[in-house]
């Protein structure tokens, strides 16, 4: 076969399909001419296997089988055995078969050849292909800011980027091999693949343990697969530590923010009573009767104290007023609302001016001043047949305006809105309060706005290029402002 091969990668075999051709018919020519002008009791017919050789790897099956029976007939022809009925048609159909095999063996060989071609240069092209797929895929792995691994049924880690061993403290490439139970213990809930049957794939919040026993809160996609090995877990981890300290923080300046407003309230109610409580004191001293009543005298003190407490010292601003880009946030509560509006049937109409310029607030309270205005909203609308919640947004007059506007049962008495402990409401009555004192502490406001129907809330914004110029001045809250001059007035009443 090694013979068979060299030969036809020999001379006779290269070139076009014509020029095989060709030679294949020059050849069946000499020999013809060779086999008729030579008497020799050896007939030449044998020579003609050379140039079925030759047409096998260039010709059809029927071409083949064609030319076999020309070599065939020119055999018979020019040999020097008589024909006879008994000894020519067996003579001849062995010498057809020979010719015809020859030709059919050359043109299998050649073609199977061809196809190992096609197929090995397929197979290298796929390997290229998955080579430089599996380069990239690794490139991208190692360099990957996010932790990924793999790990076995049993939780053993297969491989490890860089940065699992650096969120994990780890030194580099000591992570395979070791249990990943051991820094993520929640893994171990994973359920194991069916064999051949769908993985399962999702994502968890679970608590992580480094190296050194720190612990940290991570968040965890992954996804279970099933191989000839068995099971495998494949995970991609992100510390989320700094995002829990964020929002914790932020809820404690919001809280620290409305209960130092909710202490101005209170303190002027308190100084309010203490004012009244004082003008009664000193009408009962100008009875000379109670002048050495130790009671009235402790109630004096006490009274003293009260008033003390009252007119503690708020002027530390809880804020800290910053450029927002406003289409940002308003992108940020629409992801946060859009949800609960349309679990409740209330159609949100969006309508945002482009290319805002940057306010001067702070956006964590800003942010909650537009949830409050949009969960009244929501309330409002809990019992009527349309239900419909307009915010638009747009810069006129050296400020920015956002407009809530519903088709709710509306505002019975507007002017007891912004005031603090209502009755009638569903919680404290201090929304709207807190609020405005959030707008009004980054010098903004809140004002109501007459609507047929509904209730309609625009929120007035300083553009970041018009800083307050008293930002970093002591100066107290707008709200804390408002309760003095509104003690003073009911003092002076």
């Amino acid at each position: 076969m090694h013979s068979l091969k060299d030969y036809l990668d020999s001379f006779f075999l290269r070139g076009t399909r014509k020029a095989v051709i060709l030679k294949a018919s020059l050849m069946i020519t000499v020999i013809a001419c060779a086999d008729w002008r030579i008497q020799s009791p050896v007939p030449l017919g044998f020579l003609y296997l050379f140039p079925m050789l030759i047409v096998g790897s260039a010709l059809s099956r029927l071409q083949i089988v064609t030319t076999a029976a020309l070599c065939t007939f020119f055999t018979e022809a020019f040999d020097s055995f008589p024909w006879n009925l008994v000894e020519g048609p067996p003579r001849n159909v062995l010498v057809f078969a020979a010719f015809a095999g020859m030709g059919l063996l050359v043109h299998e060989l050649v073609r199977g050849r061809q196809t190992a071609i096609q197929y090995l240069d397929q197979i290298k092209a796929e390997s290229y292909a998955r080579q430089s797929a599996e380069e990239q895929l690794k490139v991208l792995v190692e360099s990957s800011p996010i932790a990924i691994f793999t790990a076995d049924s049993d939780g053993h880690v297969l491989l490890a980027n860089d940065a699992v061993h650096r969120l994990l403290a780890l030194g580099p490439g000591v992570l395979p091999g070791r249990s990943i139970r051991d820094y993520f213990p929640a893994l171990t809930n994973v359920p194991e693949p069916e064999h051949l049957g769908r993985s399962f794939r999702t994502v968890m919040q679970c608590r992580g343990r480094k190296e050194d026993g720190e612990v940290f809160i991570a968040d965890v996609w992954f996804a279970t697969y099933w191989t000839s090995a068995g099971s495998r877990l494949a995970a991609m981890v992100i510390d989320t530590s700094e995002d829990l300290r964020t929002r914790e923080e932020s809820n404690l300046h919001q809280v620290l923010a409305a209960s130092r407003i909710l202490v101005g309230a209170v303190s002027h109610e308190i100084r309010n009573l203490c004012g009244a409580i004082a003008m009664v004191q000193t009408n009962l001293a100008r009875d000379g009767s109670l002048a050495q009543n130790k009671d009235f005298e402790a109630l004096h003190t006490l009274v003293g104290a009260l008033e003390s407490i009252a007119t503690m010292n708020l002027r530390e601003s809880a804020h800290h007023p910053a450029s927002v880009e406003i289409e940002d946030l308003l992108d940020e509560l629409r992801i946060v609302i859009e949800p609960s509006l349309r679990d409740e049937g209330i159609e949100l109409r969006w309508s945002v001016e482009p290319k805002l310029p940057l306010v001067w607030a702070d956006r964590n309270s800003l942010l909650q001043v537009f949830l409050n205005l949009t969960k009244n909203a929501e309330r409002a609308m809990l019992n009527q047949k349309r239900r419909e919640l307009a915010i638009s947004a747009k810069s006129e007059d050296q400020c920015v305006t956002i407009l809530f506007q519903d088709t709710g049962c509306g505002v019975a008495d507007p002017d007891r809105l912004f005031r603090p402990f209502q009755e009638g409401s569903r919680e404290t009555g201090l929304g709207l309060y807190l609020s405005r004192a959030f707008v009004r502490s980054f010098k903004g406001d809140l004002r109501y706005i007459p609507a047929e129907s509904g209730a309609a809330f625009v929120v007035e914004l300083s553009p970041a290029t018009r800083q307050p110029a008293d930002e970093n001045s002591d100066a107290p809250d707008p709200a804390v402002q408002n309760q003095s001059l509104g003690t003073r007035r009911d003092q002076e009443t």
